[in-house]
């Protein structure tokens, strides 16, 4: 190699980007032309600078580059010489030069870690890995602030890692914090990107600062943006515009994230530029447009729910349209942690209307994915939500709901209060239907635990009430409830004829209801079972775990997998069971069901060993 040359463009670190003429005068002078041969006019530099590199093998390092055009001017003529250049742009006007793009992200926890240790010395952070790993990533893995936070630890040796891990939580706080007594150079690295937006991008980027959750999909960016010419083209053009300036990120496609250090200097900006109203009111879109979005999806997975009507601020722009059940189930889990930040923040601005909406709109996901952590949160949420609203029919429904998630994780005392307290929420709205509904969940709850008898009369007075009122799938979901209660007690004869009433009802919804009618050939299979018909029994369970596997609910799927494991079982295939076994305690495993120890103890006595799961 013939040698090396550097430049620091300052595209983004001063004022102005470096004029090329200068770095073009400075790379001439260090390939030994005389400083009086060096012509005044760029495109001569250009050309004497290119005539001297063509026959050298040479390493040129352009750092902070600003433009296409900025670069151009600096490439070496030779074919043997190398260009690395850095930027926060993308640089696509460089690929007709050959030019590769190399997108470098964060860095990884792990060399986040590193970077602080070669700065501060790696026994301070061996001493806490733990700080140092939550340091690391409250700096995004963003190597300025990695630097910044290590020189203020280097700075003062006595400050503990844990300590500015600490300080750096509270996120009001955090950009203040990572400042030098020369400034912010992160505000700066960002501002110079920020400045460098066309109107209508920045605008879009301080609005899109306000998002509650960490990543959001192009049809939010289209809300965001607001109506205008162009549509979808215009909001292609934006995201391609805050891409280019690397100050949002795509994490797949057609969906973005900000990051976090870059989106609280955004919002700095936003707060100095933008009226409370403004801000309160692209929030509000957001929300709302969450809230339609789900309940498109809701409509499409369970469309014979009762639900309460919302008045929204304005029509939205390009909430999304779904296929099938599949694809509006797979929208809601992509954007559960969004649902749920946007709950959280509706709460917090005293919209207790919109956070209760967004809490009961979470429901299809809830009855097929079975996310208990999370359910607890939600149906919280959705109480303390219409306690403030003060709607005791919205309370009511929200208390049925939190009732049965506190039962399926064990907390049955809580879930009996709850359960009790919807009773007496719906009686005071007045609605015979829930009261039925909060009563067949109390049923259910005596089921759980271990009331059998209790829970048997309970089912018979609620399928009684059913019947006397309009509502067939409810009959249908009762007849269920009550005839897996009598297969589970010992009287399957019984069972069958209310679980095949079940099916017949389920069969003839025009609202269909899959999700149930799959739970009956559970039921059947079980029914069946109890009664000797090995072959009826593992007709309808593998039915069910078919059915259930296409309706993307693991949960009950494994339920159907453990009939399976038992039907073997009792043909006396100790190996088929064991395989089935395994295959449910994976599921309720990842699920973190409480149905685990029960699998485990099954896989036990098939000789499989509960180690084995």
């Amino acid at each position: 190699m013939d040698g090396q040359l550097y430049a620091d463009l300052r595209g983004f670190s001063g004022d102005q980007p470096l004029d090329p003429g200068v770095a073009l005068g400075a790379f001439l002078r260090a390939l030994g032309v005389a400083p009086d041969r060096i012509p005044v006019d760029l495109a001569e530099q250009v050309a004497l600078y290119r005539s001297v590199t063509a026959d050298r093998s040479l390493l040129v390092l352009l750092d902070d580059a600003f433009s296409a055009g900025q670069v151009r001017h600096l490439l070496p003529a030779s074919t043997s010489a190398a260009v690395v250049v850095t930027s926060r742009r993308r640089l696509t006007g460089l690929l007709p030069d050959g030019a590769r793009l190399l997108d470098v992200g964060p860095l990884p926890a792990e060399q986040a870690v590193k970077l602080l240790g070669r700065a501060v010395g790696p026994e301070r952070i061996l001493r806490e890995p733990g700080p140092a790993e939550e340091l690391a990533g409250l700096c995004g893995g963003l190597p300025i602030a990695l630097v910044v936070a290590a020189g203020l630890l280097a700075f003062r040796p006595k400050l503990t890692v844990r300590r500015m891990a600490a300080e750096l939580t509270d996120e009001t706080q955090r950009l203040a914090r990572l400042s030098t007594v020369d400034g912010s150079p992160i505000r700066a690295m960002f501002q110079c990107s920020y400045r460098a937006l066309t109107p209508e991008a920045s605008v879009l980027y301080r609005r899109l600062a306000l998002h509650p959750g960490t990543e959001f999909g192009v049809d939010l960016v289209a809300a965001v943006a607001g109506a205008g010419a162009g549509g979808a083209a215009r909001v292609a053009a934006l995201v391609g515009e805050l891409l280019d300036a690397s100050l949002l990120d795509e994490v797949s496609e057609d969906r973005f994230r900000l990051h976090d250090i870059l989106r609280l200097c955004a919002r700095e900006v936003s707060e100095q530029r933008d009226p409370e109203a403004d801000r309160q009111a692209v929030v509000r879109t957001m929300l709302e447009f969450y809230l339609a979005a789900a309940r498109r999806a809701d409509l499409v997975v369970t469309p014979y729910r009762r639900r309460l009507p919302y008045t929204f601020l304005r029509p939205l722009e390009g909430p999304p349209e779904f296929a099938d059940r599949a694809a509006a189930l797979a929208w809601l889990d992509r954007e559960r942690g969004n649902l749920m930040a946007a709950g959280r923040v509706a709460f917090g601005l005293g919209r207790h209307e919109l956070a209760w909406q967004l809490s009961d709109v979470m429901w299809p996901l809830l009855l097929y994915v079975k996310s208990y952590r999370d359910r607890l949160e939600i149906d919280d949420l959705g109480v303390r939500a219409a306690r403030a609203w003060g709607n005791v029919w919205a309370e009511a429904d929200m208390l049925k709901r939190l009732a049965r998630a506190c039962s399926r994780v064990g907390a049955y005392d809580a879930a009996e209060q709850h359960g009790r307290a919807a009773v007496d929420r719906y009686r005071q709205a007045g609605d015979a239907q829930g009261v039925v509904d909060a009563e067949e969940g109390l049923a259910t709850l005596y089921a759980d635990t271990d009331r059998e008898e209790q829970a048997a009369e309970a089912y018979a007075r609620v399928l009684a009430g059913r019947r006397a009122l309009p509502d067939v799938r409810s009959v249908g979901l009762s007849c269920l409830n009550l005839g897996m209660l009598l297969t589970r007690t010992g009287r399957p004869a019984d069972a069958l004829p209310l679980l095949t009433e079940a099916g017949e009802i389920f069969a003839g919804l025009s609202d269909v209801d899959p999700y149930n009618a799959v739970r009956v050939l559970s039921g059947l299979a079980a029914a069946h079972l109890g009664l000797g018909d090995l072959a009826a029994a593992e007709s309808c369970a593998a039915e069910a775990v078919r059915r259930m596997a296409d309706l993307g609910s693991d949960n009950e799927r494994a339920e159907a997998v453990v009939l399976l494991g038992r039907i073997a079982r009792r043909r006396g295939d100790d190996e088929a069971a064991r395989q089935h076994y395994r295959e449910a305690a994976g599921v309720f495993d990842r699920l973190g069901s409480p149905r685990l120890p029960d699998v485990l103890r099954l896989l036990d006595e098939a000789g499989g060993g509960a180690g084995e799961a």
